[in-house]
């Protein structure tokens, strides 16, 4: 893998990731942009104890391009993208409509008696294009593209992880319109955020509790529980598992962890690293083909979830320590997995998230997770 960085015309950074070590990226954005201007607050939640992100900036960020337009593609003559190379594999740049961006701050509070407490929206949020035919999907890539993007995730993860504030780094997809997703090209974001998400957070107290009163590590026992049960297990491998949890929020939903536990991207071992975009290009497949042949691609969110890091803590405004615990400490007992799920149903139906879901949290689930499982193992190719 071949790393090239660069600089957009605003001064945003461009990081292109090529399978060739001949790749010669030296093309310049020579488009008239004045310099970005991220306006970001967090705002603490005092009755959920939550860190809420305030951007009115991203107002303004690009809505539906038609397809000629499209800002992901490579730039051509006559219209220059996000992209200036007239080709590319994979390209990562900072986000134009930054959800979290720059150096943190200190945190305030605006009345006496600390109920409204606010700090800057510290981070930074790139844009991952995993390639530029504009009319793929991910599932369309061959599995050298698809390390490469696993490549690509964990490279940005160890900067990121670096970067000043940042505490936890989550790269993801989101795929269709339902979903919600504004640019049709094949790609994916990274969010530095500055504090441990509320998920984390959860899922931390839980494995603290599950020691305290049982010993041993939750995330391992559920693993160890789901392949003994098989019967939601959709693929196995020799260094990968992928199951429907057994209390599954979503239609079909899916968890894929590798066979040993590791923190992050950047623990990942090799052979593990060599499996999965097998494992993971036919998981992707089997969704697209879940619902017939006559219904449009299958809309997803993928999710990776890895530990927060502890270097971030010394610069971060927020304390998110789990129960006072270092998170050090909790971090050497999380394990890196990866969620995939999508909203719709049944052919033509979408799973909203109303009243219940919405309103309390309370997921309601119309597909039983073992039926999910078997239908998952149906369409294998």
């Amino acid at each position: 893998m071949k790393k090239t960085s660069g600089r957009l015309a605003d001064g945003r950074e461009i990081v292109y990731y090529d399978l060739s070590d001949d790749a010669v990226r030296t093309a310049v954005d020579r488009r008239p942009m004045p310099a970005t201007e991220a306006l970001s607050q967090i705002r603490h939640d005092p009755l959920l104890d939550e860190w809420v992100g305030v951007t009115a900036h991203r107002n303004a960020r690009t809505y539906h391009p038609p397809a000629d337009e499209c800002p992901l593609c490579p730039s051509r003559e006559g219209r220059m993208s996000e992209i200036p190379e007239p080709d590319y594999d994979v390209a990562v740049f900072e986000n134009r409509f930054p959800s979290f961006h720059g150096a943190p701050g200190k945190e305030e509070t605006e009345d006496s008696a600390g109920l409204f407490r606010h700090a800057p929206g510290a981070g930074r949020c790139e844009v991952v294009s995993f390639t530029s035919d504009h009319q793929a999907s991910f599932a369309d890539l061959d599995e050298e593209q698809a390390r490469l993007v696993l490549d690509v995730w964990t490279d940005r993860t160890a900067d990121l992880s670096r970067s000043p504030g940042v505490e936890q780094v989550y790269c993801f997809e989101n795929r269709g319109e339902e979903i919600g997703v504004t640019l049709s090209h094949p790609h994916g974001q990274i969010y530095g955020y500055p504090f441990t998400t509320p998920r984390t957070v959860r899922m931390l107290r839980s494995v603290a509790e599950h020691a305290a009163k049982v010993g041993g590590n939750l995330f391992d026992d559920l693993v160890a529980a789901e392949r003994a049960a098989q019967e939601r297990v959709v693929i196995e491998g020799e260094h990968w598992t992928a199951f429907v949890p057994y209390a599954a929020h979503w239609p079909y939903e899916v968890h894929l962890y590798p066979r040993s536990r590791v923190p992050d991207l950047l623990a990942l071992g090799e052979e593990a690293r060599a499996e999965f975009p097998r494992i993971y290009l036919e998981l992707l497949r089997r969704f697209d083909r879940l619902f017939g042949e006559r219904e449009s691609r299958t809309p997803y969110i993928a999710a990776w979830h890895q530990a927060p890091f502890p270097g971030g803590s010394a610069d971060s405004p927020v304390d998110s320590s789990v129960d006072g615990d270092p998170r050090l400490a909790a971090r050497d007992e999380f394990a890196l997995h990866l969620e995939l799920f999508t909203i719709r149903r049944a052919p033509g139906k979408l799973k909203f998230l109303a009243g219940s879901e919405s309103g309390m949290n309370v997921f309601i689930n119309d597909v039983p997770p073992e039926a999910a499982a078997q239908r998952l193992r149906e369409v294998a190719s």
